[in-house]
């Protein structure tokens, strides 16, 4: 059985990063995998969350799951609070990783920053969650972005202490799987960053919710230099600008960068830009209109949730219960 777990935080909205480099992958993954998808929102709680804004955005990330086109008939769609297995499996795998292993973890570092000390546990302990998410279903596969890689081999670590301890093949070791031509989607004012829902300028990046004209009137502001577009993909790695707004319209046109160099080599920017519009909006709007649909009837959506949650905590009682057993835990 090959099976994939992924999910994505509610926190604010989802933007043409998470659609490139892991949504759009799910729907193509869901034809040959059994496919477990998830919104996670227990590590949203690692920052402040309003409850209303969380609670409305965790809809508004089903919707886009489902507008994208993930099936939530076919596959197993809910939200991670739902099934508590997540957060017992967490505190029995956390007594299974020692605390060098998480103090390596570099994205804890970079959002603790110089306040680590203030920093909360949960976003100490995220990692192992992480784990925790993916070994309690045991996920052969896990479709990841670069920056998330480091925890995918943490959970790995995990999984094979607990089968070293316990003498016992019981947990997969997750593969990762980094899939498409835009792996890691750069702002639109500065192509050196990531695309980040916490920009403070909404013109660093797409939402999944703009319309056909705001769509259009970021990609125009979009940071560029005054060079037409380079004749090799050598040249254009060196103008982060560029290469990013190349790499996102390889990713839309289902592409590689050197496919769109050709097409466009020579081409002064206003030209380019204005074809990457029409693709951008040909792509994405048909998606924002389908999130607006959904999200009209926030009692279905719920509903779809609730149906998930239960197929997902149905696997997930059988896999714990048997963790409980091979570590020596007593069982109702």
């Amino acid at each position: 059985m090959t099976r994939i777990f992924s999910g994505m935080q509610p926190t604010r909205q989802l933007h043409l990063g998470n659609y490139l480099g892991a949504l759009r992958n799910w729907v193509e993954l869901q034809n040959s995998f059994e496919c477990i998808f998830c919104v996670v929102d227990l590590h949203a709680l690692t920052i402040d969350q309003d409850p209303e804004v969380l609670r409305n955005n965790i809809r508004e990330v089903t919707a886009a799951y489902i507008a994208a086109g993930i099936d939530p008939d076919k596959n197993i769609l809910f939200n991670q609070s739902f099934v508590p297995g997540h957060s017992e499996l967490s505190w029995i795998l956390s007594c299974h990783a020692p605390i060098g292993w998480l103090n390596r973890m570099t994205q804890f570092k970079e959002k603790a920053g110089k306040q680590r000390d203030l920093a909360n546990l949960g976003l100490y302990a995220y990692p192992v969650l992480m784990a925790a998410d993916i070994l309690l279903y045991k996920a052969t596969h896990v479709p990841v972005g670069e920056d998330q890689k480091q925890h995918l081999e943490l959970a790995r670590d995990i999984a094979g202490a607990f089968n070293r301890r316990y003498e016992t093949e019981f947990f997969p070791l997750p593969e990762p799987q980094i899939l498409g031509e835009a792996t890691r989607v750069m702002s639109l004012r500065d192509g050196t960053k990531k695309m980040s829902k916490s920009d403070e300028s909404e013109y660093s990046r797409i939402n999944m919710t703009d319309d056909a004209d705001t769509i259009a009137q970021k990609i125009r502001k979009a940071k560029t230099d005054p060079e037409p577009l380079p004749d090799t993909v050598a040249d254009l790695e060196k103008r982060p600008e560029a290469d990013n707004l190349v790499t996102i319209y390889a990713a839309l046109a289902g592409q590689t960068r050197e496919q769109v160099v050709q097409q466009f080599a020579g081409a002064q920017f206003s030209g380019f830009k204005a074809a990457l519009v029409d693709l951008a909006v040909a792509k994405l709007a048909p998606i924002t209109r389908r999130m607006k649909d959904l999200l009209a009837d926030k009692a279905e959506i719920d509903r779809l949730l609730r149906k998930g949650g239960e197929r997902a905590a149905a696997i997930a009682e059988k896999n714990l219960n048997d963790v409980k057993d091979i570590i020596g835990l007593l069982r109702p």
